[in-house]
């Protein structure tokens, strides 16, 4: 891999994997389309590596709230306001993709990665869901009235992100909207559900890269990967936690319906 894919491919992963639009549906189209060849597995850590960096950056603040609450909780839980539950809410919403993901991440991959017209489709299909939640939820509830059911809820649905194409801030942020919660409500929750999952993801590649070690060219892809992926990761949370405070999520959905349809044209008549 050159260092202008490599850019192009961080700067694509750190934009995607946080707006609701599925970074793996544009790591496996664009390449596909431009024929370039796969990335492979150390990129992929790379890339993960950039968008966890960057989250955890721009909630640095919440990240120690979250400690704090933690260690308070555990010394006395029934005395704690719901508020403060939240980092064991976020740990209950990663179980479900954590543990689907481990058994079935390898066979998803397999059976998706090869068919673009699906993650094509699912773009669209996903889109459409994001639109009704978006005009017909509540928005009625902020952060702190997540409980241990509407995270699960929403953990559960998380599941789904390991499809290519629908999106795993996407389908957060419409399952929280369906609960009833406000968009940055939504928004934020998805974000901090995503930390877990997304260094998990990135820790289980780095076991099988470590046993492999990294060839001396891959270097400088892979920190042109990390740090792209990093910069625009965290432009693009600031960006949507501001958006959300005062629009709709109907620009995101015209783009995942625009890209689908374009991705369906390119590859059933290009």
């Amino acid at each position: 891999m050159d260092l202008f894919q490599a850019t192009i491919l961080g700067i694509v992963q750190g934009l995607t994997e946080v707006l609701p639009i599925s970074s793996s549906a544009h790591l496996i189209l664009i390449p596909t389309f431009l024929k370039w060849p796969e990335s492979g597995i150390t990129f992929d850590v790379a890339l993960h590596l950039g968008t966890f960096i960057a989250l955890c950056l721009y909630f640095w603040r919440d990240l120690i709230e979250l400690a704090s609450d933690f260690f308070t909780g555990m010394a006395d839980w029934k005395h704690q306001p719901t508020s403060r539950r939240l980092p064991f809410y976020i740990i209950a919403g990663t179980f479900p993709a954590a543990i689907v993901g481990k058994l079935f991440e390898t066979t998803i991959e397999e059976l998706f990665r090869k068919s673009p017209s699906l993650i094509a489709l699912f773009l669209i299909v996903f889109a459409l869901l994001l639109a009704f939640a978006d005009t017909s939820g509540s928005k009625k509830w902020k952060i702190e009235a997540i409980t241990l059911k509407s995270a699960i809820i929403i953990g559960l649905a998380q599941c789904l992100a390991l499809i290519p194409g629908v999106s795993r801030s996407g389908i957060t942020i419409t399952a929280a909207l369906l609960l009833g919660f406000n968009r940055e409500a939504a928004a934020r929750f998805s974000f901090l559900l995503s930390l877990p999952i997304v260094a998990g993801a990135a820790l289980f590649e780095l076991s099988g890269l470590l046993k492999t070690g990294i060839p001396p060219s891959d270097v400088a892809p892979l920190l042109i990967g990390i740090a792209t992926s990093a910069v625009f990761g965290y432009i693009s949370v600031a960006f949507l936690l501001k958006m959300v405070q005062r629009s709709s999520l109907y620009p995101f959905v015209w783009y995942r319906i625009a890209i689908g349809c374009l991705a369906l044209v390119f590859i059933n008549f290009g």
